[in-house]
């Protein structure tokens, strides 16, 4: 048996495993690491990432890869077929006794199977787990003969896209990009996985996490709650104000007449107090009142964080459908959201959950649902966005204190009601997750 044919094989092996590669780093390579070499003034990455943000140029790029593979896979087989296959048969008759033409059969079946196996460990998987890992090196490797076979092949590529393109026309399927466009989803795992090999910090990908679903945060679960809202009515005696403000946790507090449902603009605690530092009296509000956006209950958290920078302030007054205020949310709420509770300047820290010995765990009524979930073990969900909101949604009226309901499965003692809210409940967490609540209380702490 000669050694040529072999060789021939190896060559469109090689061919095959140069498209695969080609392929594989092309749909991979992050545009951002291209960018920065081009920015470096690499010639070839400039030129391979203006192919690849072209829709049209790269669709006919993933074409002549798909192309090339198919064509150097048929001629090995075609090749191997008309040159080993022959030479072979004489072979195994002679070792197994066998007819010629049933040598020439098992000769034929023999040199597909061989050719099959290194076609695919040499010619796609090798070359696809090298694309992979070194996605940008590879792609630039590879991108000038690609230039070459874009060229060769053209008219089969523009054949063969004609083609699709005329069978998916009934059906009216649009052809897509071949760029992959993560889902959050699928960027949830990937940061998980990070985290699990060492390249992301358990806080990183915490804030990651948060970062990436705060589009589907709503304003009403980040806001304080009405109740909560610390205001100044316009028409308090000076003395009153100068208290309020300096008891105030505060920078900014919303002024409302008569009702806090007619709020007409916010002060600042700082100019108020350097006023009255200056002056010995307390000026008229009037005269401190800076204007205070308002906004929707069901606003996104993203959207907020843009109105805010559009309207430079930030805070803004939640409003209901019916234009009553709802609550008052910040910029430091979103922030927490991102990076853990931030707060005011002298803002007290939010009520945390506190483990009891018996395996319960107390927890705040104003704490919010998703904050609540590793204590719980178990995710409510609903319209309300706080522990109390959900409890007196599920039960259908205010509980009393002392009371003890089953809340989504969740035994639930009320510890403290105020007239019109939940203050704080005692859970029973779900058993397969009460083992793990010490341990997600210190990664939250992280």
């Amino acid at each position: 048996m000669t050694l040529l044919p072999w060789l021939v094989i190896a060559a469109l092996i090689a061919v095959t495993a140069l498209y695969v590669a080609a392929e594989f780093a092309a749909v991979a390579s992050q545009r951002s690491q291209l960018d920065q070499l081009a920015r470096a003034g690499q010639r070839r990455a400039t030129r391979l990432l203006a192919l690849l943000e072209h829709d049209v140029q790269f669709d006919r790029f993933i074409a002549a890869c798909q192309i090339g593979i198919t064509l150097s896979s048929l001629l090995a087989g075609a090749y191997g077929q008309a040159t080993i296959a022959p030479e072979l048969a004489p072979l195994l008759a002679r070792a197994f006794t066998l007819e010629p033409l049933t040598a020439d059969s098992a000769a034929a079946v023999v040199v597909l199977l061989v050719l099959t196996t290194l076609q695919v460990v040499l010619g796609e998987l090798a070359p696809k787990s090298l694309a992979l890992q070194f996605p940008e090196r590879t792609a630039l490797a590879t991108f000038l003969p690609m230039r070459v076979s874009m060229t060769l092949y053209a008219g089969f590529i523009w054949l063969l896209n004609g083609s699709g393109l005329l069978l998916l026309k009934p059906f009216g399927i649009k052809v897509a990009s071949h760029l992959h466009v993560h889902s959050p989803e699928e960027l949830d795992l990937l940061f998980a996985e990070s985290q699990r090999g060492g390249s992301l910090s358990p806080e990183s990908l915490r804030s990651l996490q948060r970062g990436l679903h705060l589009s589907t945060r709503k304003v009403r679960q980040l806001m304080v709650p009405r109740r909560d809202i610390v205001a100044i009515e316009a028409s308090t005696p000076p003395e009153e104000i100068l208290r309020r403000v300096v008891e105030s946790a505060y920078s900014r507090l919303p002024v409302y007449e008569r009702t806090l449902d007619r709020v007409i603009g916010a002060i600042d605690t700082k100019d108020l107090v350097g006023l009255y530092a200056a002056r010995g009296q307390v000026p008229p509000l009037s005269k401190l009142l800076h204007p205070i956006p308002f906004v929707p209950a069901d606003l996104s958290a993203d959207q907020l964080v843009r109105f805010l920078q559009e309207q430079r302030s930030s805070k803004a007054i939640v409003v209901d459908e019916y234009g009553g205020v709802h609550g008052i949310v910040s910029i430091e709420d979103v922030l927490g959201q991102l990076f853990g509770d931030i707060g005011d300047e002298l803002k007290e820290p939010d009520l945390a959950a506190e483990p009891m010995p018996d395996g319960r765990v107390r927890l705040p009524g104003s704490m919010p649902l998703d904050v609540a979930e590793p204590w719980l073990g178990t995710r409510w969900e609903g319209p309300a966005a706080t522990v109390g909101g959900h409890i007196v949604n599920s039960l259908g009226h205010l509980p009393s204190a002392g009371d003890c309901v089953v809340v989504d499965g969740i035994e639930t003692t009320i510890l403290e009601m105020s007239p019109m809210a939940v203050l704080w409940v005692l859970v029973q967490p779900r058993p397969s997750h009460a083992a793990n609540t010490n341990t997600g209380h210190e990664e939250e702490d992280g």
